[in-house]
């Protein structure tokens, strides 16, 4: 016995519209573009919180300068290109200063299509944004947004060189000691060193002589100690005992590390 014809089944409105929205979403064909300046004014202060994040906690004595020339570069952001200018430094990064730096971030967003799944593209766009960056030794640098000032071109920054132990000074201080009596020790290791940012300590303990040349500022620390029978040696120690608060470049790092 044969089934009697059924009806075709008519389709909703809800089911034509979820088929619209579909199609649209596959297509990216319908629907206004993002607007592009909006991005770029996100991305702006994307890389703005980033680069606060990255200058981070301070544990070196600097100025502002150096840290404008040496952490502030250009970076890209996502879908835009974000560049960052410094625009103004002042002060050091030292015992209760304060220093400051100024930077404007210009961010650019190329046009899309859109032609991913979910992506509707956006309109070109860019947007400029600048912000102030406080910096303190042993604190965490805090941001805010300032107005941006009307700079066409930017200054320049310059590192100057961080003061370090020179590249010989392994030699320098083991001729020393090579030469040295007690009575000479303190005088030839100093003149071995004339630099001022280089620290020096020398004693002797049960016939060795002992010498500790360093810049305490930048955790730098060279020790050596020329034996009873005349070998030069450079001991171990604990590097936590060079930061602030601790030993620092001392003699004491042979003759009474800290237990």
């Amino acid at each position: 016995m044969a089934h009697p014809h059924r009806p075709r089944r008519r389709l909703g409105a809800a089911t034509l519209a979820c088929a619209a929205v579909a199609l649209c979403l596959v297509s990216a064909g319908c629907g206004e573009y993002r607007d592009g300046d909006s991005m770029a004014r996100n991305d702006a202060a994307a890389e703005a919180k980033s680069l606060n994040e990255s200058l981070g906690h301070r544990s070196r004595a600097r100025d502002a300068e150096y840290v404008a020339a040496t952490e502030i570069l250009d970076a890209d952001g996502g879908t835009s290109i974000v560049r960052r200018e410094p625009l103004a430094w002042s002060g050091r990064i030292t015992g209760d200063e304060q220093a400051t730096i100024d930077v404007r971030f210009v961010a650019t967003v190329q046009e899309s299509s859109g032609t991913n799944f979910g992506n509707l593209g956006n309109s070109a766009g860019q947007a400029t944004r600048c912000y102030r960056y406080r910096l303190q030794l042993y604190r965490y640098t805090s941001f805010e947004e300032i107005d941006c000032p009307s700079v066409a071109t930017p200054p320049v920054p310059t590192a100057a060189p961080v003061p370090t132990l020179p590249d010989d000074a392994h030699d320098r201080l083991t001729a020393a000691l090579r030469t040295a009596t007690p009575d000479t020790l303190a005088n030839r290791v100093r003149a071995a060193f004339p630099e001022k940012h280089v620290t020096v300590d020398t004693t002797t303990h049960e016939n060795a002589l002992v010498a500790a040349v360093g810049v305490p500022a930048e955790r730098d620390c060279l020790l050596l100690v020329r034996t009873p029978g005349g070998a030069i040696e450079s001991p171990g120690y604990d590097r936590v005992w060079l930061e602030p608060g601790e030993m620092g470049c001392r003699t004491g790092l042979y003759v009474s590390p800290p237990r």
